[in-house]
């Protein structure tokens, strides 16, 4: 880690932007704009809620968090090595009194069939579901330092399959974490989506089987694991075409969704997260605050947007009365402060 990245605590900026996203998202979530503007106010005054509690986006974060935690104590990452601990962390999250937040479907039916210690993941894995339940708590793979680009990516893919198994979701999540991983390390914004299209042309076909084993053939769509991929990666690389045609023509004062998506499934998330943060770039809470206004997946959407400018900018990106409200401050700081360091 360079001393410019230490200096700028991106993981502090990430994880903290992202559960204040949620927040913020958290009481706008299945409401249309005018419905939202008419409890709010004026969109750029958005003000965040007090107490201000999160959805399962930062819980699952933090379930993921806390298995790449206990991974890597136990030493050189591995696909088995992550996906024991990680698997734990889900289900203690399905099962526990705070799982209140109207989580997923998707997440909950497989976290319920990950409860059978004799059950392989890849037959729990909801293989026709590309909900954003999977990109929205993958942030901290492209937070954790020393890892190869590999090992990343497999990461990334493997913590949604656990769930949300269709190859959209996979490429979706590896997407999120990349976006998040240059940013921390300091990508220009005007050059992210160029990279970030390279990087799914770049990975198009690959399939990470050393991670993922034979999920690809639960589904009798594609005849090889090449061609499951393949879709995955073109469907996020058509995300990646309608965020480049709305930023030619960037209007702020318009619903986000109406370019990129509601954001309910995977590379609607992405793309329509993206358009927030890089419609305010150097703004993080206006970029909070037009993904909190949305008329779609308003919470998930505003949560990614914050992942994204806090690891642009770094922990100074919010106000301290802000963060010092945030439900789970201390786990997250935790897990910051590690990665940071």
């Amino acid at each position: 880690m360079t001393k410019k990245t230490a200096t700028k605590r991106p993981a502090t900026g990430s994880l903290l932007g992202l559960a204040l996203g949620d927040a913020l998202g958290f009481p706008t979530e299945f409401n249309d704009v005018p419905s939202i503007l008419a409890k709010t106010g004026p969109w750029r005054q958005m003000r965040l809620p007090r107490p201000a509690i999160v959805t399962d986006d930062t819980q699952m974060t933090l379930a993921l968090a806390r298995g790449i935690r206990t991974a890597t104590d136990r030493g050189p990452l591995t696909p088995l090595r992550l996906t024991r601990p990680v698997r734990e962390e889900f289900v203690d999250w399905y099962r526990s009194p705070e799982n209140n937040r109207a989580p997923g479907n998707t997440c909950l039916r497989a976290c319920s069939l990950l409860k059978d210690p004799a059950r392989d993941w890849r037959d729990a894995s909801q293989i026709g579901s590309k909900g954003c339940g999977a990109n929205m708590r993958v942030a901290p793979i492209g937070l954790v330092p020393g890892w190869t680009e590999e090992e990343r990516a497999g990461a990334a893919q493997l913590q949604s399959a656990l769930t949300h198994g269709h190859p959209t979701a996979l490429a979706a999540s590896d997407l999120t974490a990349r976006a998040v991983w240059l940013l921390a390390r300091g990508t220009e914004v005007t050059g992210l989506v160029g990279l970030l299209r390279s990087y799914a042309l770049d990975n198009r076909t690959r399939y990470h089987e050393r991670w993922l084993g034979d999920l690809w053939m639960r589904t009798a769509s594609d005849a090889t694991p090449q061609s499951f991929m393949a879709r995955g990666w073109d469907e996020c690389l058509a995300a990646l075409d309608r965020l480049t045609a709305a930023l030619k023509t960037p209007s702020p004062e318009t619903d986000p969704c109406l370019t990129t998506g509601e954001g309910w499934i995977a590379e609607e998330a992405l793309a329509t997260a993206l358009q927030c943060f890089l419609l305010f770039p150097d703004e993080p809470l206006t970029a909070l605050r037009r993904a909190a206004c949305t008329a779609g997946d308003s919470d998930s959407i505003a949560c990614l947007a914050g992942a994204f400018a806090g690891a642009h900018l770094g922990a100074a990106a919010w106000p301290e009365d802000w963060t010092s409200v945030i439900e789970y401050r201390e786990d997250l700081t935790a897990f910051a402060t590690l990665w940071d360091a």
